[in-house]
């Protein structure tokens, strides 16, 4: 028998495959992006970069039309003095918009929480700092009853805040008996509900406490939202909730916090209104839902929830009081702001949706 031949073959057939082929390391395929997809990638970085620079492009062109006139500091303050309710209100909105939510009844909660801190103090004589607290806890129910009906029953957010802006309303109208608290009688007995009225200057800039009020506001929800992980939260849960609750986010109680939150901030927005307006008025403000969600959209805050930045709800709230300020400046018919915010409505839509094929 003969022996085997144990001499181990120089190499394996499927090697002889090998010999011709690549050596180089696998890579991605790096070929460069053109200005327009670097733009479009700069974008989706960064949220708040478009209404950034139409908010510069605005000022720069009132500036250039209306000179010194336009860009005096009284002017820019009184820009800041006329959005500062419309921010506040669009901090709460900018929430909900990021968990792929809406809310239509930021302004009756706002309306209806003034109108409590009022009554409270005028009708039952409370103490005013006490009727504040009533007030401010009215608009966390409201907010709390949205979020339970969002998060816990699964109705759309914007059925839910559709009934509850109806709700609102009339119980604001039914309460209140359709009564206006003077601006005279809050001043001589209850001064605490005009706190937010109350002015200061820096030279010739004038600063009212709801500026400071509104500036603070976002300045720390901006902070929670990209520091914390709470912030990141909310960023997940408008995303993919349902990836979110794989991580281990507990979607349902987030939700509710927000909408709880979001109605918290709306009553803010109610006291600082009194101070803004100096009376208690049940038919003030009505059209602080549209406002908000208008700065939220032109702020580039996607309505498809997961992206966009606080900031950028600031940006568009003041793009809109420069296009008001400066139109009625220039003398024109007050319909062109109407028409030119609804065009920038529009494309700011157009925008997002342009920017967010980068995600997809």
């Amino acid at each position: 028998m003969g022996e085997p031949n144990t001499a181990a073959p120089t190499s394996q057939e499927f090697e002889k495959v090998l010999v011709n082929s690549s050596t180089e390391v696998a890579s991605f395929d790096t070929h460069d992006k053109t200005p327009l997809q670097k733009l479009q990638h700069f974008l989706h970085s960064s949220p708040a970069a478009v209404p950034l620079i139409v908010l510069v492009l605005s000022l720069i062109a009132f500036g250039a039309i209306l000179g010194g006139k336009f860009f005096s500091a009284f002017t820019m303050t009184l820009i800041l003095q006329q959005v500062a309710i419309v921010g506040i209100v669009g901090a709460a909105q900018t929430l909900v918009v990021l968990t792929a939510g809406i809310d239509l009844s930021v302004g009756a909660m706002m309306v209806l929480s003034s109108v409590v801190m009022g009554q409270f103090t005028f009708r039952y004589g409370l103490p005013p700092a006490f009727s504040v607290l009533c007030g401010l806890g009215v608009g966390a129910l409201c907010g709390f009853i949205n979020g339970t009906l969002v998060a816990r029953m699964k109705l759309p957010p914007f059925i839910v805040t559709l009934g509850m802006w109806q709700i609102v309303l009339a119980s604001n109208f039914l309460y209140s008996a359709n009564e206006t608290i003077r601006a005279q009688d809050i001043s001589a007995n209850a001064s605490i509900l005009q706190f937010f009225g109350q002015n200061f200057r820096i030279g010739n800039a004038v600063f009212t406490y709801g500026v400071v009020a509104m500036v603070l506001l976002v300045a720390l929800l901006w902070y929670v939202l990209n520091r914390t992980a709470w912030g990141r939260y909310v960023y997940a849960v408008g995303d993919d909730p349902e990836a979110a609750k794989l991580a281990g986010v507990n979607v349902k109680g987030m939700l509710v916090t927000i909408y709880t939150l979001s109605g918290l901030i709306c009553a803010l927005a109610g006291w600082a209104l009194i101070g803004r307006i100096g009376s208690v008025s049940p038919t003030a403000g009505q059209f602080a839902n549209i406002e908000s969600i208008t700065a939220v959209v032109i702020g580039g805050i996607s309505l498809f929830g997961g992206r966009g930045s606080i900031l950028g709800m600031i940006f568009g709230a003041l793009i809109v009081g420069v296009f008001s300020l400066g139109l009625r400046l220039m003398g024109t018919d007050p319909q062109w702001t109407y028409l030119l915010i609804g065009l920038l409505i529009i494309i700011a839509v157009a925008v997002d949706q342009w920017i967010r094929k980068v995600a997809a």
